[in-house]
């Protein structure tokens, strides 16, 4: 029967009219963002807490002083529970001043709520038990009886005694039956309570119907709305619905952060699903915030509530982090076996290079035996001349070649070898951070991409200057080819710009755009604007324009 229920449930929320249920990573990014506009909300949030002050301030007689009083307590309860309850203090005074016994009795009800709701138990207690029973409204009733249930309800669940335990809920279940009989069942008291019972004996049907009564009452988006949300998520957290549950959870912490709320109970439920799911990074940012509004609050109940869980998510940090050591320690392995590889290779090309000299020498040879032919063969004299031509194109390109490989090959082992050191130095780093256990300095570090953009700056600068020294006389020639209103000039001496970077590269027989993007970490779609930009604003054919910059001559 229980699962029939649990079925009948589940399928009458997943066929109820929604809103579309997002995924859980546009959620936490929404959440990230709203922690990060959260210094924005207090700050707002302050400027109505000094204007309620301002007009408390500015109250003339005893009846506007405790209205004041009681629009601040309204304002502070979510935000600073020790404000909260100095209102409350001060609104009891002011009452008694007035005579008003009833606003009195009111005040210290609200001030043992405040208590028992921040772990203040047998103070909550004692300014319950000092008000007399004559005293209390009707309308008083419900609260009254809501604020001993309150307490009850919360020794029962944190006492360490069974007896003690059971007597505490026989007195918590005996003022619930009173608060249902004396509360209005809109009032959100009533329908929290009514919902919990509910839930507490499995009756999911009923307590989603409350719910859905309790959810049409609050606005959405407003702080009662993160209390409605949060109870949907238990539900669904009971039926065992995680993408539903979830969803539910991250609206409650939307409306804690977009309401400036500094009893984060919603986030701290939040860091613990996270951590289960594997989600340590987040996890431990959340619940370091959550800890952060819990101090500014002053509760120490939810105190309690975060230390355990803190230290867990913090367990798990570390032992994530140690992890990311290891594989950083296998990266350099990786790293140096790479290394070693590179010199393989730059030693495959220097043996290369020596054969493409002997191939020079033997063609220096091959041309002067055909010029001895030459002066016998005058028949032949045309077509030696052309070959002779060839050969000397094919001589000079080679030279060209020759003298780009080994100004290139020089500044690449030079570059190699700079970052070899620079690996070392950021392995001391590393291991010396891990020694004095600097981890959130080294987790920040690693995220960071300041390194890669230093470094890619760096590899510009060597290519553009080893470049420069090749072609000295490159973007004056490459100018020339250009109409004067699309000349490129860099504003710097001894550097290109990206216009002049790509042609570069075509100069030195690179045209393909996808090498060029990969190179300049660009887009292959921005490379080809680049080039179809300047090739427009060439003086002649803007076809052979390419063509004409690979021409683009060497220093004699």
């Amino acid at each position: 029967m229980r699962y029939l229920l649990t079925f009948l449930v589940a399928w009458a929320v997943l066929v109820a009219p929604a809103e579309e249920r997002k995924p859980l990573s546009v959620r936490l990014q929404q959440i990230d963002q709203a922690i990060a506009q959260f210094p924005e909300h207090v700050a707002q949030y302050r400027l109505r807490l000094a204007e309620a002050q301002h007009d408390y301030e500015r109250a003339g007689s005893p009846e506007e002083r405790y209205r004041g009083l009681m629009r601040l307590y309204e304002l502070y309860k979510p935000f600073k529970n020790d404000s909260a309850m100095f209102c409350l203090r001060e609104g009891i005074r002011v009452a008694d001043e007035l005579g008003n016994r009833s606003e009195s009795v009111r005040c210290r009800i609200l001030l043992a709520q405040r208590c028992s709701s921040t772990g203040m138990y047998d103070e909550a207690q004692v300014i319950l038990d000092s008000i007399r029973p004559e005293d209390i409204s009707r309308e008083l009733q419900g609260i009254y009886y809501q604020s001993y249930n309150n307490v009850y309800d919360e020794l029962a669940y944190y006492t360490q005694l069974r007896d003690m335990q059971q007597i505490y809920y026989e007195r918590a279940g005996h003022y619930e039956a009173l608060m249902f009989e004396t509360l209005p069942d809109t009032c959100e008291a009533y329908l929290m309570r009514k919902e919990l019972s509910l839930m507490n004996v499995g009756k999911l049907a009923e307590s989603m119907r409350v719910n859905d009564k309790w959810l049409g009452l609050v606005e959405k988006g407003s702080r009662p709305y993160a209390m409605v949300a949060l109870f949907r998520y238990l539900e669904f957290k009971m039926l065992n619905d995680e993408p539903n549950m979830m969803d539910w959870l991250c609206e409650s912490v939307l409306a804690d952060l977009n309401n400036a709320v500094m009893d984060q109970g919603s986030l701290w439920e939040l860091a613990n699903q996270l951590m289960l799911q594997g989600d340590i990074d987040r996890a431990y940012r959340y619940i370091s915030f959550t800890s952060d509004c819990a101090n500014h609050y002053g509760s120490r109940q939810r105190r309690w509530q975060i230390a355990p869980l803190m230290s867990e998510i913090a367990d798990n940090y570390k032992a994530k982090s140690e992890r990311t050591t290891t594989q950083l320690w296998v990266m350099l392995g990786a790293i140096s076996i790479l290394a070693l590889l590179l010199m393989g290779v730059l030693f495959f090309l220097h043996r290369r290079n020596k054969q493409l000299d002997a191939a020079r020498k033997q063609l220096h040879q091959t041309n002067d035996q055909l010029a001895t032919l030459n002066g016998e063969l005058q028949d032949a004299n045309h077509q030696l001349s052309d070959t002779n031509a060839q050969f000397a194109i094919l001589n000079s390109q080679l030279k060209e070649a020759n003298q780009v490989k080994e100004e290139y090959i020089g500044r690449f082992l030079s570059l190699c070898s700079q970052y070899v050191d620079k690996l070392d130095d950021y392995r001391k780093m590393v291991n010396k951070k891990m020694k004095n256990k600097e981890l959130d300095e080294l987790f920040r570090i690693s995220k960071s991409t300041e390194f890669k953009e230093k470094e890619i700056e760096e590899l510009y600068q060597n290519f553009d200057s080893v470049f420069l020294h090749l072609f000295p006389n490159f973007i004056d020639d490459f100018n020339s080819l250009l109409q004067p209103e699309v000349q490129v000039h860099p504003k710097e001496e001894n550097t290109l710009t990206t216009d002049i970077r790509i042609f570069a590269l075509i100069r030195l027989g690179i045209d393909d755009s996808s090498k060029i993007a990969e190179f300049l970490h660009y887009s292959v779609n921005t490379i080809y604007n680049y080039r179809a930009r300047i090739k427009n604003g060439a003086v002649g054919n803007r076809e052979a324009f390419e063509r004409q910059v690979k021409a683009l001559g060497m220093p004699q």
